[in-house]
């Protein structure tokens, strides 16, 4: 009876014991993941920030204001709060004012002598073809034109928008490094204006620092390929003959562009590649632009392009890149612009896509009421990136085979599509206002855009077996096919074929984010 009653004991005091570890075990389980946050959720309850933003740009001070509008505290840093000095993200599209509009942020195109821009004017061979945003186009539900302007000024309008908010701090200094613990991005340190060094801890953290980011390896394992170079200069003083459209010149060895950003000024840029590019020091530069590339700009573009030259503009050279998005394996953390995604300036809708890409987070991070929950935040980042595939894949595409259109070529083949695509353009109709309303980011189907390469593709083939279809012709048909598969197929590996096909998701993104509602 004394043995039974002992061992009655010890497995009872034995049970306790496992009961007692697992309970504790279970509850440190539970509290782990919140300890994660526990110091940004105090930083939170002592008034700090519910989301930090790397970078004041277009995106950075775009995302501010919307987030801010829903009642987040939000703190941004930014290397430098002077007006920026740049070539790029000087053209929105249709598309993106109507993004622009549904983010309330309109206005910021005003007081900044923008331009109103109607579409493209197209040169090649000493021909012209003009091709307007579609005005008919009952499925877009805002004005069918763009804006053109000076980067930095809209920048700075976007900037004085986000601050007026009480809830948006917007502070100059230089990001060093994101906090992270645990896979967790919890905030960054970075030295204030002063030279001192800070750890500033929120919830969430985005990195919003352009084409340059110095976090974008820290959070995300993607690389950044460098296509080709932009020259570019500002003509002062002047005006083209059609201000309101994009003048694209096809010439050798790329494009030449040509367009107004103010009421006196007009952005001249080309493109040129690896190994060829003259320097700017020496003067090689000016002999370049003024020798070669000046004689293939057409007659009513060339004295402005020349007067920019021969008065001095600053030339400047920027490396043209190009990254497909992928997903960040940290969590707390959310990455978006360039420093997330990138594809090739010709079609000039990237802020389009940023501007896209705000509109979507915003609307998925509004129901949340605590952002420091990783793993309902890291659901969003997943939904977010499939949401913004039609609009993202429709540019990302476009750019990349519109580029490659643009290169002049010896080889048949190529001058075959180059040439293809200035008459598909050219020749009015349906064909030319839907690859218009694809590039304004009117109608963002991939599968549209699939179509149209298809007909260009298939154009190009009756040209190159014409007159009759001889073995030469129809082995250059079959490189002119292999060439638009090339065009292609890296896209539908990259954004999925689910994605580049599918009408649904479209039809789901205009439902959502192209509807006359909140305008």
């Amino acid at each position: 009876m004394d043995m039974y009653f002992m061992q009655v004991c010890f497995w009872t005091t034995l049970l306790s014991l496992v009961l007692t570890w697992a309970i504790s075990h279970v509850r440190n389980l539970r509290k782990k993941t919140p300890k994660m946050v526990d110091t940004a959720a105090q930083e939170r309850r002592d008034g700090g920030p519910d989301v930090i933003i790397v970078g004041a740009g277009v995106g950075g001070s775009a995302l501010a204001y919307a987030l801010a509008k829903d009642g987040r505290r939000v703190h941004v840093i930014e290397r430098d709060m002077s007006e920026p000095v740049r070539m790029m993200g000087e053209f929105m599209q249709p598309g993106g004012r109507l993004m622009l509009a549904k983010l309330g942020l309109q206005d910021c195109l005003e007081e900044i002598d923008a331009q109103t821009g109607t579409g493209l004017a197209l040169y090649k061979d000493g021909k012209k073809a003009v091709m307007s945003f579609p005005l008919e186009d009952n499925n877009f539900p805002y004005e069918p034109t763009g804006r053109s302007f000076h980067n930095g000024r809209f920048v700075q309008r976007l900037r004085q928008k986000a601050s007026s908010l009480p809830n948006v701090n917007l502070e100059e200094g230089t990001v060093k490094s994101v906090v992270e613990e645990n896979g967790v991005i919890k905030g960054v340190t970075y030295k204030n204006s002063s030279g001192e060094e800070t750890t500033l801890l929120a919830p969430l953290t985005v990195v919003c620092d352009g084409c340059f980011s110095n976090l974008r390896r820290s959070v995300n394992d993607n690389d950044a390929e460098v296509m080709s170079y932009q020259v570019g200069y500002i003509t002062k003083n002047c005006q083209l003959e059609e201000p309101g459209y994009l003048h694209l010149v096809m010439a050798n060895p790329s494009f030449t562009m040509m367009y107004q950003i103010s009421s006196t000024d007009v952005r001249c840029s080309l493109e040129i590649f690896p190994g060829k590019i003259p320097s700017i020091a020496n003067g090689e530069m000016t002999n370049f632009l003024r020798n070669t590339m000046a004689p293939q700009v057409p007659e009513n573009l060339r004295k402005i392009f020349l007067k920019g030259i021969d008065e001095g503009s600053q030339i400047k050279v920027m490396p043209l890149k190009r990254m497909s998005a992928t997903l960040s394996n940290k969590k707390g953390v959310i990455v978006i612009g360039d420093a997330f995604n990138m594809r090739h300036p010709a079609i000039a809708s990237g802020m389009m896509v940023l501007l896209s890409d705000i509109l979507i987070l915003r609307g998925l991070l509004q129901p949340l009421e605590y952002l420091g929950d990783v793993n309902k935040v890291s659901e969003v980042i997943k939904s977010f990136y499939v949401i913004r595939k039609p609009m993202a894949a429709t540019v990302n595409t476009l750019g990349n085979a519109f580029s490659q259109v643009l290169i002049a070529s010896a080889d048949k083949a190529k001058e075959a599509m180059r040439q293809s695509c200035y008459d598909y353009l050219s020749n009015g109709g349906d064909g030319s206002s839907g690859l218009m309303a694809l590039l304004g980011g009117m109608n963002p189907r991939p599968l549209s855009l699939v179509y149209h390469l298809c007909v260009v593709t298939l154009s190009a083939t009756g040209q190159l077996l014409s007159p009759f279809p001889s073995p030469l012709r129809i082995w250059h048909s079959l490189r002119l096919f292999a060439l638009s598969v090339k065009m292609l197929v890296p896209h539908l590996k990259s954004e999925g074929v689910h994605q580049m096909f599918s009408s649904a998701s479209a039809a789901a993104y205009r439902k959502s984010y192209m509807s006359a509602t909140a305008l």
